[in-house]
């Protein structure tokens, strides 16, 4: 959706705002703006003031920006009302945000040190700082503006919410991730989540920096990449999987080509030969809804080197195991689980939702012969995020699943003053099987790496 589209779509819902429902008694007490009146007239004098301009689709948008704030500023100078020189340019920035961004999340947005953005209806605002979860003081004037909002956001990239569906994934220009829920699904008020993207994504050495893992593990993964193991990222919610999904397929040589599969577009590849695929939910008539299970199956007709999907959460873990298992070797994907041994239970029940009537066994072995290693990731209790566990899946032993921990968490080791733990990722003295594949391809492996404790 272009800029002149959402700021007609802003004119056409106005009135909207201002018709919202009289509280009720369970509804929190609505914050009040001072300078609500100012803003709205502000608002209309800058759209009545710029007119067809704003509909100009041959309008650069930085052009159109700097015309929308140099307008905005004469307006703010012609208004009656006395105004301090703070009041003006916090009216201004405020009309801006609104026009030209997101509204009050605006400023929330701009702040690097934000990680995540919950909106729990207009008047209550959440946002995740290392971890911690923070209360701020901005609001949206009514839900009617808040559902302004959320429909600029999912109108951007084509999708819709409304009473036929009022669950909605969706994500900035940046690759952040959206989410929103409006009523009657949502009972106080539409909500939103945004987890934010870092716009220069992060490296190894920041996640090293962080303490994620260590420069020994970071070593490991990339030979096990270069190696073409076949890798399934774990971990819970806002656990870091994404972000560690984007370091580790940086380690994919640049002449591979590679092709990625997400429900909404946020791993940001930097190799040269990347292809993007986006899921698509189905229309207002219940049509034309493009599965990532289909994503997956079109992409082996492509010519992949490497498979990349954002996350199996469905029957599309049946055709990722098939394309592991048939020569996509170096395939990378993540699950929800809270252990490696949890990640290939959830991905046997995948399986089964994918409607083929599979013996389990035959699910196992599947599985056992396409994953190579597991890496579970987890958001500690001080807010961190780190590696826990590296398991590497060796076979079968009748009917179940073998693996063994290559690397594990040491908890042992305590907190510091400011209760951050001060354990790291550790070798357990294991050195993995297939060591001898990627000595083969002539990748090798340090000795000491797998020297217990280390």
């Amino acid at each position: 959706m272009s800029l002149a589209d959402r700021l007609e779509s802003v004119r056409r819902s106005q009135q909207s705002a201002t018709e919202a429902a009289a509280p009720t008694a369970s509804e929190r007490p609505r914050l009040v703006d001072p300078f609500a009146t100012v803003k709205a007239s502000v608002h209309q004098a800058l759209l009545d003031s710029l007119g067809p301009q704003l509909y100009d689709p041959h309008l650069d948008q930085n052009e159109l920006e700097q015309k929308v704030r140099h307008t905005l500023q004469d307006v703010i100078d012609h208004e009656d009302t006395p105004l301090s020189l703070a009041d003006r340019t916090r009216i201004s920035q405020e009309v801006s945000d609104e026009i030209l961004g997101h509204g009050p999340l605006e400023p929330l947005l701009r702040d690097s040190e934000i990680t995540e953005i919950m909106v729990n209806g207009p008047d209550q605002i959440y946002v995740e700082r290392a971890g911690k979860l923070y209360s701020v003081e901005t609001h949206f004037s009514s839900d009617a503006h808040l559902r302004r909002t959320i429909d600029k956001i999912v109108g951007r990239v084509g999708r819709r919410v409304d009473e036929a569906s009022p669950l909605v994934d969706a994500r900035l220009p940046d690759g952040s991730r959206v989410n929103a829920v409006i009523p009657p699904i949502a009972l106080d008020g539409s909500l939103l989540t945004i987890r934010k993207f870092a716009t220069d994504p992060f490296t190894d050495k920041d996640l090293i920096a962080f303490g994620t893992f260590t420069p020994q593990v970071r070593d490991f993964l990339s030979a096990c990449v270069r190696g073409r193991r076949n890798i399934i990222i774990s971990g819970g919610t806002g656990s870091g999987k994404t972000t560690l999904l984007n370091v580790v397929s940086s380690f994919i040589p640049d002449d591979e080509r590679i092709v990625t599969i997400e429900d909404a577009a946020e791993l940001q590849l930097h190799q040269d030969h990347v292809l993007r695929l986006e899921s698509r939910p189905s229309n207002i008539e219940g049509r034309g809804a493009i599965p990532i299970r289909e994503l997956v199956k079109n992409s082996l007709r492509m010519r992949p080197d490497r498979i990349v999907v954002g996350e199996c959460r469905d029957g599309a873990a049946l055709d990722m195991l098939q394309a592991m298992n048939t020569g996509h070797d170096g395939s990378l994907t993540t699950v929800h689980a809270n252990s490696p041994r949890d990640s290939l239970s959830r991905l046997e029940t995948m399986v089964l939702m994918a409607g083929v009537d599979l013996p389990v066994r035959a699910i196992r072995e599947q599985v056992a012969g396409a994953v190579d290693m597991v890496i579970q990731q987890a958001r500690m209790k001080d807010g961190s995020r780190r590696v826990t566990a590296i398991s590497e899946v060796i076979g079968m032993e009748g009917d179940i699943i073998t693996m063994q921990d290559l690397f594990s968490f040491d908890y042992s080791a305590g907190r510091d003053d400011q209760g951050r733990f001060r354990g790291v990722l550790k070798s357990n003295g294991l050195r993995p099987k297939f060591a001898e594949d990627l000595h083969d391809q002539g990748i090798e492996l340090p000795p000491d790496l797998f020297v217990k404790g280390l």
